[in-house]
């Protein structure tokens, strides 16, 4: 099972990041927040001392356009704030 999707990467994001050092993932939703952990400290090299989850629900969304209405909903899923311990940091840009 993959544990991690992806970082979250949004303005928001980044200032908690810089401000708190708590980080963003979406998660598979089946994940707990022992393989969660495990997950980044594995792939990031780096001490967990916290994390904080929440599942997403997905909304309906419509909209009018000249064809027509049209109806459609966005993804539901569920997301990681991990906090690292004092002094670590993770570089998502680093292999760019």
């Amino acid at each position: 099972m993959n544990i991690l999707i992806k970082p979250l990467i949004t303005e928001k994001m980044t200032a908690i990041s810089e401000k708190y050092n708590r980080y963003g993932f979406v998660v598979n939703k089946k994940a707990n927040k022992l393989q969660i952990k495990k997950a980044v400290e594995e792939l990031y090299g780096v001490t967990v001392s916290d994390i904080n989850t929440m599942i997403y629900s997905g909304k309906r969304k419509a909209r009018y356009t000249k064809t027509g209405y049209i109806q459609g909903k966005t993804n539901a899923f569920k997301k990681a704030i991990v906090t690292l311990s004092e002094g670590e940091t993770i570089d998502f840009f680093s292999n760019i």
